[in-house]
C-alpha cells in the first residue's frame, strides 16, 4: 500500500483526523481538491460569527438611551462588514493550508474517487491505502419547492459576498444557520421575513427555548411564521413571493430576494462510494460508533456521515478514526456530552439530553428553569430574554441535560459541560462556590429547586 491512512477532506474533522494519525506514526496523506480550507474556516463558523459581531455592536448602539449614552443614527456598511470579515478569513484559511502542506504528511489537490475499497483515483493517477478515513463535509442541498430555483434565491455562501443591504428578505428556514443569518439582516436594515416548517424555530431542539429567540426576533421588527407549509414561489419583476399556509389559510410574503436556508447534505458526489461498497442511508454515510463505515478499514466523520453537524464533535470523530485506523485499542464516540450553541440573541446552548428526547427514549428525568429576567446581574446588563433549564436523574440527582437561551449561553454552557463531563449533581453544582453578582450563578437556582425535589422523594 502508498499510505496508511488517506484522508478525504482536509477541513476541521479531516485535518484531525491526519494530524492524529501522523502522530500515531501512520504514512498519511491528505486529498483535498480545494480550495483548502474547509466549511468551518471559509463559509461557516468563523465568517458568520464575525459578521454576526458587527449587527450585535450595531442593535446594542441602537439601544444606547436604555443605558443613559447617545448614539446618533447608528448604521450598516455591508461592504466594510465583508472586508473585515474576508480579511480574518484568509488569515484563518492561510494558517490551515500552512498546516496541510505540513511534510508530515502527502497533500494531493485533487478529486477523489474510490476504484475499489483499498485504492483511490486522484486525477489521472491512484493510490491505494491500508486505511481511508471520509471527511468531506457538506454543502447546501435544493430543495423541490415549485418555482423556487426559477425565482432565483441566495444561500448562505451568496450572502457572506454580498457588498449592499437588501431591502428586504425572506428566509426559508429555522435552523441555526438560518436564524442567525436572518437576525442578521434584519438588525442592519433589511425588512425580514422568517418562515419556518415545523411549529417553532431551532425544531430539533426544545420549544421552550425556541419561543425566547422568537419573541426577540419580532421585537427587533422581523415577521416569523411557524407552523406552515410551503406551496410556491412566483416572480414579480425585481420581487419573490412566497406562498404558504399559515392557521389553515393561503399566506404571502413579498421580498427583493429570498435566502433558502432549508438544510444540508453530505458531500459525497463524486467520490464512487459503490466502488468502495460503502453503506448510505439517507444519502448519508452510515457509521458506528466507532466511525467506522459497514468496510472497517473505511471511517466517515463530521458532516459527511450526518449524525451530529456540530466542528468540535467533528474534530472529535475524525481523531477517533484515525485512532482505530492505527491502534489496537478501540475507542467509540459518546453523544452523552453533545453540544450545541446558536448564536442568535438571545443565543441557545445546550449540553446532554433535550426534554424532547427524554420523551421520544422514555427517560426518566426531573427538570426545573429559572428565568433571566428574575436575575441580577441579567438585569443590570439589560439582557432579559429567556433562562435556563437543568435535567437530573431522578434518583441519582446526576445532571442529564442543560440548556440556555439567554446572554452568553454559548460561554456559560461550558461550566455544566464540564460538570457533566466528571457525572456531577445538582448537589454538587449548588456547593460550587458562584462570584456574586455574574450570570454564571442563574443555574445554581434550578439545581437548587432540583435538590430540594430529590429531598422530598427520598
Amino acid at each position: 500500500m502508498d499510505f496508511d491512512v488517506v484522508v478525504i477532506g482536509g477541513g476541521s474533522a479531516g485535518y484531525a483526523a491526519a494530524s492524529a494519525a501522523q502522530s500515531a506514526g501512520a504514512k498519511v496523506a491528505i486529498v483535498d481538491k480545494g480550495p483548502l480550507g474547509g466549511l468551518c474556516i471559509l463559509r461557516g463558523c468563523m465568517p458568520t460569527k464575525t459578521i454576526l459581531r458587527s449587527s450585535d455592536i450595531l442593535a446594542l448602539m441602537r439601544r444606547a438611551k436604555e443605558f443613559g449614552l447617545s448614539a446618533q443614527n447608528p448604521s450598516a456598511d455591508l461592504a466594510a462588514i465583508n472586508d473585515r470579515k474576508n480579511k480574518l478569513i484568509a488569515e484563518f484559511a492561510s494558517y490551515r493550508t500552512e498546516q496541510l502542506n505540513d511534510p508530515r504528511f502527502t497533500l494531493i489537490e485533487e478529486q477523489a474517487s474510490f476504484i475499489s475499497p483499498h485504492e483511490l483515483k486522484v486525477g489521472d493517477k491512484s493510490i491505494t491505502a491500508k486505511n481511508f478515513i471520509i471527511a468531506t463535509g457538506s454543502s447546501i442541498a435544493e430543495f423541490p419547492v415549485p418555482g423556487l430555483a426559477e425565482s432565483g434565491y441566495l444561500t448562505s455562501d451568496h450572502v457572506l459576498e454580498l457588498r449592499q443591504v437588501p431591502e428586504s428578505m425572506i428566509v426559508l428556514g429555522a435552523g441555526p444557520v438560518a436564524v442567525e443569518l436572518a437576525q442578521f439582516f434584519c438588525r442592519i436594515g433589511t425588512r425580514t421575513t422568517l418562515i419556518q416548517r415545523s411549529d417553532h424555530i431551532l425544531s430539533k431542539g426544545d420549544e421552550d427555548l425556541a419561543r425566547p429567540v422568537e419573541a426577540k426576533f419580532r421585537e427587533e421588527g422581523m415577521e416569523v411564521f411557524t407552523a406552515t407549509k410551503l406551496l410556491r414561489v412566483e416572480q414579480s419583476g425585481e420581487n419573490r413571493s412566497v406562498f404558504f399556509t399559515h392557521e389553515g389559510k393561503e399566506n404571502a410574503a413579498t421580498a427583493e430576494t429570498i435566502l433558502q436556508a432549508l438544510g444540508r447534505k453530505p458531500n459525497v458526489e463524486g467520490l464512487n462510494l459503490s466502488s468502495a461498497g460503502v453503506g448510505m442511508n439517507r444519502g448519508r454515510i452510515e457509521v458506528d460508533s466507532e466511525m467506522r463505515t459497514n468496510v472497517p478499514h473505511i471511517y466517515a466523520v463530521g458532516d459527511v456521515n450526518g449524525q451530529h453537524e456540530i466542528v468540535h464533535i467533528a474534530i472529535e470523530q475524525g481523531e477517533i478514526a484515525a485512532h482505530n485506523a492505527t491502534q489496537e485499542d478501540v475507542r467509540r464516540f459518546d453523544a452523552r456530552l453533545k453540544t450545541s450553541v446558536t448564536f442568535t440573541d438571545p443565543p441557545v446552548a445546550s449540553v446532554g439530553l433535550s426534554e424532547k428526547e427524554c420523551k421520544a427514549k422514555n427517560i426518566p428525568r426531573l427538570s426545573a428553569s429559572y428565568p433571566f429576567n428574575d436575575h441580577g446581574k441579567s438585569m443590570c446588563l439589560g439582557e432579559t430574554h429567556g433562562h435556563v433549564k437543568l435535567l437530573c436523574a431522578p434518583d441519582s440527582g446526576e445532571i442529564i441535560g442543560a440548556h440556555i437561551v439567554g446572554p452568553e449561553a454559548g460561554e456559560m454552557i461550558h461550566q455544566m459541560i464540564t460538570l457533566m463531563h466528571y457525572k456531577g449533581t445538582v448537589r454538587d453544582l449548588v456547593k460550587i462556590p458562584h462570584y456574586h453578582p455574574t450570570l454564571s450563578e442563574i443555574l445554581t437556582y434550578p439545581a437548587e429547586e432540583l435538590a430540594t425535589q430529590l429531598k422530598k422523594k427520598i
